[in-house]
């Protein structure tokens, strides 16, 4: 019974200590990286529905991106399923927030047609563009702002906002 508590005690502790910028950073590199897809998903393994919502978004993106390297469609599937039942979790649980949507809106812009995750991304767009001023963290804006100007989603005028 102590060794579960022990156990139970140090992943605790190893999920408080992820900083949310060494996670957005690896998750930054990993989206554009297939090298680095591993190590963003070993930073995620001990994350659980039951941790931070943004946390738990992240760990669901890393699942989605380790279906790439994936070489059965079938697996390839089973791992996005899964990655985005993560994602749609944590988007149920808060919805108002913005690093979560700003998630949701990554996976789906460069996921497949064919897996018919892409209903979102109006929604999600909106959202991020009215709530981005109400940012704290000039780290987040700052990677949210980067992904805004490389979009496809986001319109030249959408962009202009944000190249100031």
């Amino acid at each position: 019974m102590k060794l579960l508590n022990v156990l139970i005690l140090a992943i605790s502790i190893t999920v408080l200590s992820l900083d949310v910028s060494t996670v957005r950073n690896a998750y930054k590199e990993a989206a554009q990286d297939s090298s680095k897809i591993e190590a963003f998903s070993k930073l995620l393994t001990n994350v659980s529905k039951n941790d931070d919502v943004t946390l738990v978004a992240y760990k669901g993106a890393a699942i989605a991106l380790l279906a790439r390297n994936e070489k059965r469609i079938k697996d390839k599937k089973d791992l996005f399923v899964e990655g985005i039942s993560y994602v749609e979790y944590a988007i149920e649980k808060a919805p108002n927030n913005i690093e979560v949507r700003f998630i949701r809106l990554g996976i789906q812009e460069n996921t497949p047609k064919i897996l018919k995750y892409k209903g979102d991304i109006e929604e999600d767009k909106q959202f991020i563009l009215k709530q981005f001023k109400n940012i704290n963290s000039s780290n987040l804006r700052n990677h949210i702002k980067d992904y805004i100007l490389q979009s496809k989603s986001f319109s030249d005028e959408e962009k202009s906002v944000f190249s100031r």
